[in-house]
């Protein structure tokens, strides 16, 4: 195991595609993924309408900038693969849920370099067996998204050299080189793992021949977005990851497409000037609305692993939050699904706002 790393949880690979969904308890849930983070507010608009016609009238926003539709009938009706596939984001049936990769939202030059990698790799017959929690990631010199648990990052330093990157390893890597070292990356991964219940590189050995040729090269990533104004681009953040009919409404108003964030956001290139026209939308659009530092797991209905409502709870309890506190994260059980990277109190299956709102108390993890 990579140095300094703690394993993650070796077990089955639930994560959920269009083709493959995830049963919870109130229906099945799709994921379609984003590489990039880069999306048409009308492609967004169309997935929040399947849910609202079939399911949940709300579109939810993950970690790895990917979207989820749920509460859908178990099995998903024809005319919901036909439009969502109609959307254009499932280019590759054997690959969807291989295609997780990350991209600084504020380097628009990173947009070849992302769409190559997609392409080659679901050209790649080997790599449709990489797991749904396998992440790649791709930065500028500034290490945007470097805080997030990639498996194999490559780090523009120049338009022409790089960063190859393995967690605190790395080497330098061209940029016309790029592509195919992160593939060879993966496939070695699937080569050199113990079996299929092993999903991420920082759980093979120090030893493994995925990290050979590696030498240690700590990463100065650069913290992730906060809501607000960043020059004349907004960073709107979205209250529990959900993106709702209003939220749509307005964003179509002033943008036709934004940048997914790994950080619960979108980042709407020229927005400044709109932030209050989103804040009065229900976007967080600055540091210290709590919906900077308040998220939650799905919790009940929506997860049949818990009974605790916790987005139902966090709704409630955000008007009586501090202006300034620590992250709170609330979960219905110990798996901790959706945590931050960053420090947090996790505050675990609550019952009632007392709950949250104590939380809001402690200290930071």
């Amino acid at each position: 195991m990579l140095p300094g790393v703690t394993s993650t949880r070796l077990g089955a690979d639930r994560c959920p595609g269009l083709l493959t969904p995830f049963v919870a308890q109130d229906g099945a849930i799709i994921r379609l993924r984003i590489p990039g983070g880069r999306v048409h507010v009308s492609t967004l608009a169309e997935l929040l309408a399947i849910g609202t016609d079939f399911g949940a009238p709300m579109l939810a926003v993950t970690s790895r900038t990917n979207l989820q539709v749920r509460g859908l009938p178990d099995p998903l009706p024809q005319e919901v693969m036909v439009r969502a596939e109609a959307t254009g984001l499932l280019p590759s049936s054997t690959h969807e849920r291989a295609r997780n990769i990350l991209a600084a939202p504020r380097a628009p030059e990173l947009g070849p370099l992302v769409a190559e990698l997609d392409a080659a790799l679901c050209a790649d017959p080997v790599l449709a067996d990489l797991p749904g929690r396998f992440l790649f990631a791709v930065s500028d010199a500034t290490g945007s998204v470097l805080t997030e648990p990639f498996d194999v990052a490559y780090q523009a330093l120049t338009p022409t050299t790089g960063v190859l990157r393995v967690g605190g390893l790395g080497m330098p890597c061209a940029r016309a080189d790029a592509v195919a070292h992160l593939l060879e990356r993966a496939r070695l991964f699937l080569q050199h793992r113990a079996g299929p219940r092993v999903w991420n590189i920082r759980d093979l050995p120090a030893d493994s021949p995925v990290l050979r040729g590696l030498e240690p090269m700590p990463v100065d990533a650069a913290a992730p977005l906060v809501p607000g104004p960043i020059g004349d681009d907004l960073v709107a953040g979205i209250p529990l990851a959900m993106l709702r009919a209003d939220h749509l409404t307005a964003l179509a108003r002033v943008t036709n497409a934004v940048v997914i964030t790994p950080w619960r956001s979108v980042v709407i290139p020229g927005g400044a000037r709109f932030a209050q026209e989103l804040g009065d939308a229900g976007f967080s659009v600055t540091a210290t609305d709590p919906w900077a530092r308040l998220s939650a797991c799905s919790g009940a209905p929506w997860c049949a692993r818990t009974s605790s409502p916790t987005m139902e709870l966090a709704l409630a309890a955000a008007p009586s939050l501090r202006p300034s506190g620590p992250r709170i994260h609330l979960v219905g059980c110990e798996r901790a699904c959706g945590a931050p990277t960053l420090d947090h109190v996790l505050v675990v299956d609550p019952r009632s706002v007392d709950d949250v709102v104590t939380a809001d108390g402690v200290s930071d993890r």
